[in-house]
């Protein structure tokens, strides 16, 4: 089987983890019997993307498009028209069986022209909350790219979604029946393996793009509050945004600076040593449509601290096999993070079961085999 695969995420020379949770699972589908030819696409006023050499081969494509999210309604119709000579060469020398395209804007717009016109079928995936784009474009452009995203989306044979969570804003917002399916990220229990016994320094860890969402601020105020309780504690963040230097500066201000590491961006195999090392991991953020990085931390053997009515939280069992609080709940993440701080017992056994979910249900062969069966069924 061959899939067409268009994504604008995708990994770079620069940016190891940018679009790994597409790259990861494209190279498991070959044991599914499933080839993939991999468009990564960026639009013309993007720094040229340098290869990542631990990515499967890709081949990028540049797109002419209007900037910035006034833009995003139409690019879709761009990038059809950038790709559609070269698509119908390579239906014509090796045929495509399915299209899938990641984001409905501006990949899965394209993949639903191109499925018209050279009568392939498509699928689309929802990665996050924003499924109509609304949130991250305002006004009369935010209205065009909800209606484009409507389009696209009753328009695919298939809209998968990486939790109920976005199954339900995909639902919410369509004015037609839409196909969904729910296919859970997936992630490599070999590469975030458990380090066994852990005698390094007490870490808390946390891994997301330094954006307000994420929940940093709330982090650090946390741990100021169990610095005294916990002498040795430290806090290592990894990721990199338009945040850092606020966090940064209120990191000085609580006087915790010299107990919390920035790391900026590091490699798929940096973080998961870091994710070996600590002993709780937290990222307390408010809108997520899943979030690879607490599944990471679960197949590590790692007790992950997450929000509750995030899609997370449809894999975490409280107390079980993670830890859930609520939405900006300072006093329960410092709660939350005391109990699993003092209690190792706890922590091993909360650690265990999280790497036993990983290994029953969310590993890449668990995505890369519900992904092979979705694409044949869309193909017959």
């Amino acid at each position: 089987m061959q899939v067409l695969t268009l994504t604008p995420f995708y990994p770079t020379a620069s940016n190891e983890a940018a679009g790994c949770f597409i790259a990861e699972p494209l190279r498991v589908l070959k044991e599914f019997g499933v080839e993939s030819c991999i468009v990564p696409v960026r639009p013309f006023y993007r720094n040229r993307a340098h290869p990542n050499p631990i990515a499967p081969s890709a081949n990028w494509v540049c797109y002419p498009c209007v900037p910035s999210g006034i833009g995003l309604a139409s690019a879709g119709a761009f990038l059809y028209a950038r790709l559609i000579s070269r698509v119908r060469k390579l239906h014509q020398s090796r045929r495509i069986d399915v299209i899938h395209a990641h984001s409905a804007l501006p990949c899965g717009h394209a993949a639903v022209l191109l499925s018209r016109e050279l009568r392939i079928p498509c699928v689309v995936t929802v990665h996050g909350l924003d499924a109509f784009f609304t949130n991250q474009v305002h006004g009369h452009s935010g209205e065009c790219c909800k209606r484009v995203s409507q389009f696209v989306y009753r328009s695919a044979s298939r809209v998968i979604c990486i939790s109920d969570k976005v199954a339900d804003q995909v639902m919410q917002g369509a004015t037609a029946p839409v196909n969904t399916t729910v296919i859970y990220n997936g992630v490599d229990p070999q590469m975030f393996s458990p380090a066994g016994n852990n005698l390094a320094p007490a870490t808390i860890l946390s891994v997301g793009n330094l954006i307000p969402v994420k929940g940093h601020e709330l982090l650090l105020r946390a741990f100021a509050a169990l610095q005294q309780r916990y002498p040795n504690l430290s806090c290592e963040i990894i990721g990199d945004g338009p945040e850092r230097s606020r966090l940064t500066r209120l990191a000085s201000e609580l006087n915790i600076a010299g107990r919390v590491h920035f790391l900026g961006r590091q490699s798929r195999n940096r973080v998961a040593d870091a994710m070996r090392r600590c002993v709780v991991f937290a990222l307390p953020s408010r809108y997520e449509g899943l979030g690879c990085v607490y599944l990471e931390a679960m197949s590590t053997e790692k007790p992950a601290i997450a929000c509750r009515g995030q899609g997370i939280d449809e894999i975490i069992r409280h107390a079980t096999d993670g830890w859930l609080i609520g939405p900006d709940d300072l006093p329960g993440l410092i709660d939350g993070l005391s109990q699993l701080l003092q209690n190792t017992p706890l922590r091993q056994q909360i650690g265990g079961a999280a790497r036993r979910t990983v290994l029953q249900r969310l590993t890449l062969a668990h995505q890369a085999g519900r992904l092979a069966e979705l694409y044949r069924e869309c193909a017959a």
